[in-house]
C-alpha cells in the first residue's frame, strides 16, 4: 500500500514566509469549498488556471497507481462546460453539501508549484432533509501563482469512501 503524499522537495523560505504562505493557501481553501457549499458552482473554474486539471479519483485506484479517476477535467474548459451541464442538461437529486477540511500542509515548493495535502469530509443533505456523510478523503494539490492570486494547478481529490452512494454529480 503506498501513502498519500506528494512529492517533497526542500522547502527554502522562513518560517514566517511559510506561514504567511500556509494562511494564504488555507484562505484559498475555504473560498473554494465555501463556494461548492453555496451553490456558487458558477465560481468553481475560477480556482484553477486555465489548464488546470481536476480529478477525483477512489483511493484503492490512487494506491495501486491506476490512473482511473471517476471525474476528469484537464482545463479550465471542461470545468466550465460540467457547471453548464449540472445546471442544464444533468438531473439529479437535489442536495447540499456541507466540507470540512483539515490538516492542511505544504509538503513540497518547488519551481514556482506549491504542493499541498489535506484531509476533507463531505456531508450531503438531500431534498427530503437527511444528512450522511457522503464522502471522505484527501485533496492533493499543486497550486500557483496566477495575476498575483494563488489557483489550482491540479487538485487530485482522492476519496476513502469505498463506493459513492449516489450519482457524483457537484464537484467535491
Amino acid at each position: 500500500m503506498t501513502t498519500m503524499t506528494t512529492p517533497t522537495a526542500p522547502i527554502e523560505i522562513s518560517r514566517q514566509e511559510r506561514l504567511q504562505l500556509w494562511t494564504e493557501l488555507l484562505e484559498l481553501q475555504h473560498r473554494y469549498v465555501s463556494a461548492l457549499d453555496n451553490n456558487r458552482l458558477e465560481e468553481w473554474p475560477g480556482f484553477f488556471v486555465e489548464e488546470g486539471r481536476y480529478e477525483i479519483i477512489p483511493k484503492e485506484n490512487f494506491d495501486a497507481g491506476f490512473p482511473a479517476p471517476i471525474m476528469y477535467c484537464r482545463n479550465a474548459g471542461m470545468l466550465r462546460d460540467r457547471v453548464l451541464s449540472l445546471r442544464n442538461a444533468n438531473i439529479y437529486e437535489d442536495h447540499v453539501y456541507r466540507h470540512g477540511t483539515s490538516g492542511l500542509v505544504i509538503t513540497a515548493i518547488k519551481d514556482g508549484v506549491v504542493h499541498t495535502q489535506s484531509s476533507y469530509v463531505v456531508v450531503i443533505t438531500g431534498a427530503a432533509g437527511e444528512s450522511s456523510v457522503y464522502q471522505a478523503g484527501t485533496y492533493l494539490d499543486e497550486v500557483v501563482q496566477h495575476q498575483g492570486e494563488w489557483r489550482y494547478r491540479s487538485k487530485r481529490v482522492v476519496y476513502d469512501t469505498s463506493r459513492v452512494a449516489t450519482l457524483l454529480a457537484t464537484p467535491i
